[in-house]
């Protein structure tokens, strides 16, 4: 009996070497990839958690010069930002703050530039829709009103609906365009929310141009 197990089980050995002679590197080429993906997984996570602690902390600075008025030093600081945490919220956040107080100086270009850039990125769509909306804004005001409308005919998402068609009343209004602004109006207060103090903002517009809200 013994003899018959230790033919069936140096069969099986031999079996066995046989299917690893043939099939061994195929399996450990395969586990190396496997074990690869998750180590790489793994860093991937921990590198993404350092680089948020590390944009926060910077950004915490960056906003702090940046709300210290200095628009060159504010800029230098939004530079560093971008240049070190491209794909974060934290550099698109630096940017709209940047934004606001280039305006706010009398440095439209500057804002413009921010702004544009945080409308490229894609870390928060929601961050990139509202610099958008900014930016044609300011075009609006240096009448590039072509430019504004490119922008806001571009991607958004959909709870921006009524914020975008409000600014493009606005660009036709600019353009003395008043029925394209009243569609606009409508639209805009059609997709704002009933609780949204915006949406009584576009009811005054819609007023000033002899149109009731309600009659929508």
């Amino acid at each position: 009996m013994a003899n018959h197990l230790d033919l069936e089980e140096q069969e099986q050995l031999d079996q066995l070497k046989h299917f690893w002679k043939r099939y061994g590197n195929l399996i450990t080429w395969l586990l190396i990839a496997v074990l690869g993906s998750l180590a790489a997984w793994n860093g991937y996570q921990w590198w993404n958690k350092r680089q948020a602690e590390q944009a926060s902390a910077m950004f915490d600075e960056v906003e702090r010069v940046i709300s210290g008025g200095d628009v060159v030093a504010a800029e230098r600081a939004f530079s560093d930002m971008k240049q070190r945490f491209p794909s974060t919220v934290y550099a698109q956040q630096a940017g709209l703050t940047l934004a606001r107080v280039a305006y706010i100086s009398g440095k439209p270009e500057v804002a413009q530039n921010a702004l544009a850039w945080v409308a490229e990125s894609s870390a928060d769509a929601g961050l990139a829709a509202v610099a958008k909306i900014r930016h044609a804004g300011l075009l609006l005001e240096s009448k590039s009103f072509e430019s504004a409308m490119k922008l806001l005919e571009g991607s958004f998402p959909a709870e921006f609906a009524g914020l975008v068609a409000d600014k493009k009343g606005d660009a036709m209004l600019a353009q003395n365009k008043p029925e394209q602004a009243i569609a606009f109006f409508r639209e805009a207060y059609k997709q704002l929310p009933e609780r949204e103090q915006y949406r009584r903002l576009v009811e005054v517009k819609l007023a000033s141009l002899g149109v009731a809200a309600s009659a929508n």
